[in-house]
């Protein structure tokens, strides 16, 4: 079967090289420059179809009459969507005759939208999973042809579970492809009344609050540490990054934000509700330290200012 991929990331790098594996003719790729703002932690989408000879385009927007030609020229049997980043308008939704198809970290239609495994640990989930759905104008809302679910283990950081789903790529499309070459392949409606919308992140979105309890601080951190760009506080009036706690049993008084004291692998903080146990921190991205040496003597309370 004739495929053009629109791709970027590890599950994208993956997407490809299972549907190459199965021996399907990928007859295009397009994909996105890399941000140099970014750390890239995955392997590159242009460097496999480079590699494999797949002709490859990162143009900066992909629904212009210049693409839209390119991929008709390829004459695709199927269109795919493996975390690219940009939504897909109709003209070329409807090019392939088998139709156009997205793989979503999630288990739609929870989690619709940007970053949804990180937004799954922020809000306290303890499972996630990938969907394959149709690809319709409105995001993440076609009919769901395929998922499954992995679990989310109460301390994983986001980077953890985005590791579990890489596989889950490679099963889902190899029970897949050949239901879409003899058309038996299902279409579930997604249920609206149990859907979930979460928009993109930014850095500042990683502010932590002291008055939150200590499990939200905890999600937000293990959902935002490294390789992304990580959950913050201020002591002394300068940013430092949190990559590492956990939630303590127990309740010590006053104001959120309080350094506490030492335990064995870290410093207690005071939050809206337990202890949180600050392990590992940084004053900048790159900078990474045992808390006990940077607030094991300090009077200052952490704040979100």
């Amino acid at each position: 079967m004739r495929c053009i991929v629109f791709a970027y990331s590890e599950i994208g790098v993956e997407s490809i090289q299972t549907l190459l594996d199965l021996n399907e003719e990928v007859v295009g790729v397009v994909t996105h420059k890399d941000n140099p703002n970014e750390t890239r932690w995955y392997r590159s989408v242009e460097e496999l179809a480079v590699k494999k000879n797949i002709p490859v385009i990162a143009p900066e927007d992909a629904n212009t009459p210049e693409v839209l030609a390119w991929v008709n020229d390829r004459r695709p049997d199927i269109l795919f969507s493996f975390y690219y980043r940009k939504m897909l308008k109709k003209p070329l939704l409807t090019v392939a005759p088998k139709g156009a198809f997205n793989m979503h970290g999630s288990l739609l239609p929870k989690f619709r939208g940007r970053a949804p495994v990180n937004w799954a640990i922020i809000e306290g989930a303890t499972e996630t999973g990938l969907t394959l759905h149709e690809m319709v104008e409105k995001p993440d809302a076609g009919a769901i042809v395929a998922r499954e679910s992995v679990e989310i283990g109460e301390n994983e950081t986001a980077r953890e579970v985005f590791d579990k789903l890489v596989p889950v790529t490679r099963r889902i499309l190899t029970k897949i492809m050949p239901l879409f070459h003899d058309g038996s392949a299902p279409r579930q409606a997604q249920i609206e009344a149990e859907a979930s919308y979460f928009g993109a992140r930014t850095p500042e979105d990683g502010r932590l609050d002291w008055s939150w309890p200590a499990l939200r601080i905890h999600n937000m951190v293990r959902a935002l540490t490294r390789p992304y760009p990580g959950a913050f506080t201020f002591l002394g009036g300068k940013k430092l990054f949190v990559w590492k706690g956990a939630p303590a049993p127990g309740q010590a008084a006053g104001q959120p934000g309080k350094v506490f004291g030492p335990l064995a692998d870290g410093i207690a903080v005071v939050t809206g509700q337990g202890l949180y146990v600050v392990k590992q921190v940084g004053w900048e991205t790159n900078d990474s330290r045992s808390a006990q040496e940077v607030l094991n003597s300090t009077k200052e309370i952490l704040c979100a200012y």
